[in-house]
């Protein structure tokens, strides 16, 4: 027994000697960038979330719950005085960034993984540039009249592994009804209409959207775990997609005549939309092609998008295998991401990859994760993967975004830190001293105003310490 008690006594002393070495290297780092931080009493969390976009017209329409608010978009562009030129959102999600910049007459370029991001882009778009007056009396017939209730025509709703069994059977049959009648539109109209659908699917589920995976009312009969369930309401199939064209006929409204998004005393700017992983796309981007970047990359939080959004990639035909392929391609956010061979990617990342190399930091949190995995102290094995894969690929997404970046123009970053094992990862002065070395010089890092806590189990864990959530502000010179 005294020999495993001195094992553990020196294995808790290397933990307390890695802990504390971390908390001087946080410091350290804290000194140097400390007069750059800025607490911003007007970043709110409802403006750096999608909370504002829910009472804003169009934007409010498919509840995108990672995405960032239009007002902040429009905060960023009038502060800095981004008038003209053409803005970057390398991970666009629901594409707010593009459509906020566009009403304010700036171009904007997004890229886009996940098939429900690019649907609601391109969804929009059509509704700008291609969208009829005979389209829209015909959503307007489809809300009144409920056109699928008398359809007898059905398209078999397309599920997954992870989503059958997600909607009580009469909502099915309704979803199977809607989706053969939409066979009968033209191409415009049944994409307006499918979109509606998508909008809805989580309330009318038994599903619902919890960062790592959906969640399963007890009412399903499937995925109890120690505790059940309540989602609450969910909602009849009819209702719910008649609220939704209502809705999106009301935002529409405004605009009848020409059928825009945007004010008329503004010509909008034009937007496009790159289909794919930025890490593969940004290297074929132009070199000093942009005038500013808006984006908010997944956070280091294991929350799996191909699994809270998958009622939705479901009904847009994504199969098992393209799932698995998709989670693979995505900035590593997940303990099920795989380290990515970044060199075979862009060869020119070897700078970036240095520079992740030789942040003492980063490097002493990963020494540290990979103790407590080999211990078997970690909650999931695939943590340590996960962080060093998120830093790596976005020192290689820092150093593109500084080459496509026109001299004396910004990057804007949305992001939060993570905690780990107890300890809590600076993710805001990592990612700040990577591009510091890759050629930026950082103006502020913008602080919300009251921290984020941490989950529940963190908390019980090691103490309620709370979690800057910033915004980043870097500018090339």
């Amino acid at each position: 027994m005294s020999k495993l008690a001195s094992v553990s006594d020196s294995i808790s002393q290397i933990e307390n000697q890695n802990l504390a070495e971390i908390d001087n290297l946080d410091r350290q780092l804290f000194e140097h960038f400390q007069s750059k931080f800025v607490i911003q009493p007007s970043l709110t969390r409802p403006l750096v979330s999608f909370q504002a976009n829910k009472i804003r017209p169009i934007y409010r329409w498919y509840k995108y719950k990672e995405a960032f608010s239009a007002s902040l978009v429009e905060y960023l562009l009038q502060k800095y005085r981004i008038t003209q030129g053409k803005i970057l959102d390398p991970f666009a999600g629901s594409g707010t960034a593009l459509f906020a910049a566009s009403e304010l007459g700036i171009n904007a370029d997004g890229i886009e993984l996940l098939a429900i991001g690019q649907q609601i882009i391109t969804t929009k778009q059509l509704l700008d540039t291609e969208f009829t007056s005979e389209d829209l009396e015909r959503l307007k017939i489809w809300y009144k009249l409920q056109v699928w209730q008398e359809c007898e025509e059905r398209i078999t709703l397309k599920e997954l592994n992870i989503t059958k069994g997600a909607y009580p059977e009469t909502t099915k049959d309704w979803i199977e009804r809607y989706l053969g009648a939409c066979q009968l539109e033209n191409i415009r109209v049944k994409t307006v209409l499918h979109f509606a659908l998508l909008c809805i699917l989580e309330s009318i589920s038994y599903t619902r959207k919890d960062g790592q995976y959906l969640r399963w009312d007890y009412r399903s009969g499937r995925g109890l775990g120690k505790t059940s369930f309540d989602k609450g309401e969910i909602l009849e199939f009819n209702q719910a997609i008649t609220d939704k064209l209502a809705e999106i006929l009301s935002d529409l409204a405004p605009a009848t005549q020409q059928l825009e998004l945007f004010p008329i005393n503004i010509i909008p700017g034009k937007i496009n939309l790159y289909k794919g992983s930025c890490l593969q796309v940004l290297s074929h981007l132009h070199e000093t092609e942009y005038s500013a970047i808006i984006t908010s990359p997944p956070y280091c939080n294991r929350y799996d998008y191909t699994r809270t959004y998958a009622l939705e990639l479901a009904l847009l035909g994504i199969s098992e295998k393209e799932l698995i392929k998709l989670r693979q391609e995505m900035l590593s956010c997940t303990v099920e991401n795989k380290a990515k061979d970044l060199l075979t990617i862009n060869p020119s990342w070897k700078t970036a990859l240095t520079i992740a190399d030789e942040q003492s930091l980063l490097q002493r949190i990963l020494n540290y994760l990979d103790l407590q995995k080999e211990q078997s102290k970690l909650n999931n094995k695939g943590i340590p993967r996960m962080v060093r894969g998120y830093f790596y690929e976005m020192a290689c997404v820092i150093q593109e975004c500084f080459r496509v970046l026109q001299p004396g123009t910004h990057l804007f970053m949305v992001n939060d830190n993570v905690r780990y094992a107890g300890v809590s990862i600076s993710v805001d002065m990592i990612l700040s001293d990577f591009a510091e070395k890759i050629g930026f010089t950082v103006e502020n890092i913008l602080v919300l105003p009251g921290d984020k806590g941490n989950s529940s189990q963190q908390m019980g864990n090691h103490g309620r310490e709370p979690l800057r959530k910033c915004v980043y502000v870097w500018k090339k010179p």
